[in-house]
């Protein structure tokens, strides 16, 4: 039986004529390929070079395409190359025997395809190969250039470079090799058994193999035994990042047991290798048996079995002190990883009172001045229904807290931008010319004071109105680039054509103040002024328009992937984004603020936090405009990058914020020219910089462990905190989100912005009492270039352990049950308002922990805004409940908390019943209402004629209650604020009647 090739058929002489149509066609398919090609490619490379980060596209492109042609190229050739060689090789002849016989019909089968198979196969492996090899570009980037850290691994002392940069890339290389290796011998294998290379019947003593086919085959097995010894070995470096059951890191039966076995599984791979080329020499294949076997046995008995005896009869009875020293390694690492030790953070032991005492407060004037009361999470209807100025405006759901300096005085500030939302306009406004070149931008910021509030309740604007007035100062208002723009705008026209794009509604000027896009001066997107980026462009976007609209000129920009985030996503890839986007005014621009983290999941013996769960709280569950961070899984991670995008320009720029971090600098390497140094900060951007609060969230929640550091408590476990649910939120159970606060902690000199959290006991059955109070120093200073010494000084109050301090939860209990909070919420919110109860705010002072919380009201139905009605505050055991934070806060503190908060000298609205002492002040919204028919039954024959006096009296004033709510209803609607004053004032005297009576009868 011979399988030589059949002789070739004859050519023939001459081909048919190519028809002239089927060319065409033929051309015109290349010609819309290459058009739809070049509108994602092309289009990409415009957007780049007009940011000015041509760079990294071509960095990472170029990186992908050699790490794509290498890996197709070496799985193709070596897949390729096996199976010619093997067919290359087959035997002439081979022994006709019946297992020949039945291949003869497969590979008459295969015998047509048998060159398409050789070259499509090989060529579709390369390509999925060449596309895993691409997706690994940033790990191949930081093994070129990542250097040292300067600090080695507790166990093998190798710097932590190595395993940051080099062993990701070594472990894909080994498995990419390993897959290479497999894929060509099972390709081998197969057609050296069709061909006859390979017998498995025969009598005995008939060959196996041809010399060829064992060879080839051992050659292959040697490579993979090699490549499975690498990976056995590395296997020894990468087993410092494994998790354990209480710690993460190699453990004691790790490092004694299996980190050996690793080294005795690779030296026994490399000795099966040699015995795969001693068969290749001699032809026996009895040794590379035997050797396979005892790699098996060795596999399960020195990595399987002794490790689990070590573990079970050396560790297991004395766990605690054989763990200690590698628990001491997790504990150090962890702390060095996540930037959370004995440097950063101070830990001072705090015996909070609970016991409030008159003058407390007098040495915490500073913080009681600057409590924030509003809530930047609730307040946005309210900014919205004020603000707003037209529905094509909008503002996100949730607002931010910076702070500004305000007649010479740095005052904590809800800021928003004014953005433009196209779902605000009417379906007859929609059009494409509205859409893409009228309605271009949002116009302005508003910023509201955040320790004091205006009339009934509404937030005190010092920035506010089209055009913008206030303290802020001049700035550029129009809003191109944000976290609401459309999709894609055309801006920019000719001098002289006229003013189309709408700059801000205007009734002096007949309606509107139009604008232009000065794009002569100002480059903010690409332009599209020529025909071919008008095609490529309109391919893109699938909008044919954008080809015979006239107002698409020879001076049109278009302006796209307009959010901050995504912008910033683009020009640094290596970057994981901060969920929090905020803006700021600086130096005369609108711009967009974003943190920048490096991470890794390398560093040895640190322990892992998954990024989601560490960065999900009840602000990321509830909010659309403020996110976690994704699902990635790190063991360290840097503030390294602080980036800026203009809200005018769209220009991005980073700032290398952690110049010391080792990842940065590694891609500083890479990207030479896209990050600047601190120095170029100004004074005034420095001044709105500050910590990041998904930073400190993942901190947060390694410090509820890694606080212990004593190896044998870490071990027990018992004084593992947790972060409290937020007890606002009744539905789920979800993590409290830190606070920004201006607040003087234990320690310190003066008061300072800071972000914060509160901790409780870890476990399902533990009190809610706190333990643990963190706070960062947030602010970065207002020094050109110069970071502020404390910044990102973290200090740690730890309570006593048995602290009888509530926590978050207990004192929304408190506030809860109280008669006297509970008997006036439940007054306040009946009929068509609605009480929101805001964040629940946790701050240091009089020697004790005090908690305040804003109370607003809005309608339940139609028009709803909340406006600030009450405060509440509780410091131990003591409540306190008034229309003003400075009125609970003497209520608190025996009449006299010895300061002044922020709304300290503001006006109540009348309406103080003296016989009480209780003060509704200005607590209602005009969607207040209570049913005076439900809400008191009638006398009865027994009541006493007081008990019946007082029931008419309720009754009265319940019914007077709701007619001032109804009155204030029609006002407010009218706009006739001057009679929505006088009917709240009738609203806040008869709530005061009705609280007075309710008291006299419970008596």
């Amino acid at each position: 039986m011979t399988f030589a090739s059949p002789p070739p058929k004859p050519r023939p002489v001459a081909g048919r004529r190519r028809s002239p149509l089927g060319v065409t066609i033929g051309v015109l398919v290349g010609l819309v390929v290459l058009i739809l090609l070049l509108a994602q490619v092309w289009t990409e490379v415009l957007w780049y070079q007009q940011l000015g980060f041509a760079e990294v596209l071509w960095t990472e492109w170029g990186t992908r395409a050699a790490l794509f042609l290498v890996g197709f190229l070496v799985m193709a050739g070596a897949v390729a190359g096996s199976l010619s060689y093997a067919y290359r090789s087959r035997p002439v002849y081979a022994p006709s025997t019946q297992e020949q016989a039945n291949l003869d019909q497969y590979r008459e089968a295969i015998e047509p395809l048998r060159r398409l198979v050789m070259i499509v196969g090989p060529v579709v492996l390369g390509l999925f190969a060449g596309a895993a090899a691409s997706q690994q570009w940033s790990a191949v980037q930081l093994a070129l250039h990542g250097g040292t850290v300067g600090q080695v691994d507790p166990q093998y002392g190798i710097d932590l470079g190595f395993y940051l940069f080099t062993l990701p890339t070594l472990r894909f290389v080994v498995s990419f090799l390993m897959a290479v290796t497999i894929l060509s011998g099972i390709g081998a294998l197969a057609t050296h058994y069709l061909y006859g290379g390979l017998r498995i019947g025969g009598g005995a003593g008939t060959p196996r193999t041809t010399r060829a086919a064992r060879v080839h085959l051992s050659v292959v097995g040697a490579l993979l035994m090699v490549l499975i010894a690498g990976n056995y070995w590395l296997d020894r470096y990468s087993i410092l990042t494994k998790a354990g059951a209480k710690f993460e890191g190699a453990a004691f039966t790790d490092v004694h047991a299996v980190i050996p076995a690793k080294a005795i599984l690779a030296g026994i791979a490399v000795f099966v290798a040699v015995t795969f080329i001693i068969t290749a020499i001699r032809g026996n294949w009895r040794l590379p048996l035997i050797g396979a076997g005892l790699m098996v046995v060795a596999a399960i008995a020195v990595g399987g079995i002794y490790p689990a005896i070590v573990q079970r009869f050396q560790v297991a009875p004395n766990q605690q002190d054989a763990e200690a020293p590698y628990i001491q390694r997790n504990i150090d690492a962890t702390l060095d990883a996540y930037d959370i030790d004995a440097e950063s953070v101070t830990t001072t032991n705090y015996d909070a009172k609970v016991t409030a005492e008159p003058g407390a407060l007098r040495a915490d004037a500073e913080t009681a001045a600057s409590i924030r009361l509003l809530d930047p999470q609730i307040v946005s209807p309210s900014f919205k229904q004020l603000e707003q100025i037209r529905a094509f405006y909008n503002f996100p759901d949730t607002l931010s807290v910076d702070r500004y300096e305000v007649d010479g005085e740095s005052r904590d500030t809800v800021i928003a931008v004014r953005e433009l939302d196209l779902d605000g306009l009417s379906n007859e406004q929609r059009n494409w010319t509205n859409d893409t070149t009228v309605y271009t931008h949002g116009y302005g910021v508003v910023a509201a004071y955040g320790n004091t509030t205006g009339a009934r309740g509404a937030p005190e604007f010092w920035e506010s109105g089209i055009p913008s007035t206030g303290g802020i100062g001049e700035y550029e208002p129009r809003i191109y680039f944000g976290q609401q723009s459309p999709a894609y705008s055309i801006v920019g026209a000719p001098e002289g054509s006229g003013n189309w794009e709408l700059d801000y509604p205007d009734d002096a000027s007949g309606g509107a103040i139009n604008t232009t896009f000065p794009t002569q001066d100002v480059s903010a997107g690409p332009s599209i002024g020529s025909f071919w980026n008008k095609l490529l462009y309109a391919v893109k976007l699938g909008d044919e328009q954008l080809l015979f609209s006239d107002r698409v000129n020879s001076e049109s920009q278009i302006l796209y992937d307009r959010d901050p985030t995504t912008r910033v996503e683009k020009v640094a890839p290596y970057l994981t984004l901060d969920g929090r986007v905020y803006p700021a005014v600086v130096d005369g621009r609108v711009v967009w603020m974003i943190d920048g983290y490096t991470t890794s999941d390398q560093y040895p013996y640190s322990a892992s936090r998954s990024l989601e769960d560490a960065t999900t709280d009840s602000l990321t569950v509830q909010s659309t405009t403020v996110e976690a961070l994704q699902p990635e899984t790190v063991n360290y991670i840097r503030n390294s990058v602080k980036a800026t995008v203009d809200a005018y320009d769209g220009s991005v720029t980073l700032y290398a914020w952690d110049a010391q971090d080792p990842i940065l600098q590694a891609w500083q390497e890479v990207f030479p020219t896209s990050l600047k140094p601190i120095s170029d900060i100004s004074s005034d951007l420095m001044s709105h910089i500050r910590y990041p609060e998904d930073l400190f969230k993942v901190q947060r929640t390694l410090l509820g462990r890694y606080h212990v550091t004593d190896p044998a408590q870490f071990f027990s476990g018992n004084d593992f905190w947790t972060t409290p649910d937020d007890p606002t939120v009744t539905t789920t159970p979800v993590a409290q989100p830190p606070y920004y606060l201006t607040l003087q902690m234990p320690g310190q000199d003066e008061a300072s912005f800071s972000l914060m959290s509160t901790f409780i006991p870890a476990g399902g059955n533990a009190r809610n009492v706190l333990t643990g109070y963190l706070a960062v120093d947030a602010a970065a200073g207002s020094t050109k270039g110069e970071v502020a010494e404390g910044y990102g000084k973290m200090r740690l109050l730890e309570l006593p352990r048995d602290s009888t301090v509530p926590g978050p939860g207990q004192q929304n209990n408190n506030f809860t049950t109280d008669t006297t909070v509970s008997t006036e919420l439940n007054i306040l919110g009946r009929g068509d308002s609605s009480v929101v109860r805001g964040n629940l705010l946790t701050l240091p002072v009089g020697g004790g922990l005090l908690y305040v919380q804003p109370v607003y009201l809005q309608s339940s139905s139609g028009t709803k805004f909340p406006l600030l009605q009450r405060v509440l505050v509780g410091f131990g055991d003591t409540i306190g409940f008034a229309p003003t934070l400075d009125e609970a806060l003497d209520q608190v503190f025996g009449g006299d908390s010895g300061t002044d908060a922020g709304d300290a000298g503001t006006s109540p609205d009348a309406g103080t019943d003296p016989g009480t002492g209780t003060d509704p002040g200005t607590s209602t919204d005009p969607g207040t209402g209570t049913d005076p028919g439900t809400a008191t039954p009638a006398p009865t024959p027994t009541d006493t004629p007081a008990a019946a006096d007082a029931r008419a009296r309720l009754q009265t004033a319940l019914s007077e209650a709701n007619q001032a709510i109804q009155d204030g209803q029609a006002a407010l609607a009218d706009g006739d604020f001057a009679a929505y004053g006088e009917a709240q004032d009738r609203l806040d005297a008869a709530l005061a009647d009705a609280i007075a009576a309710e008291a006299q009868l419970d008596q």
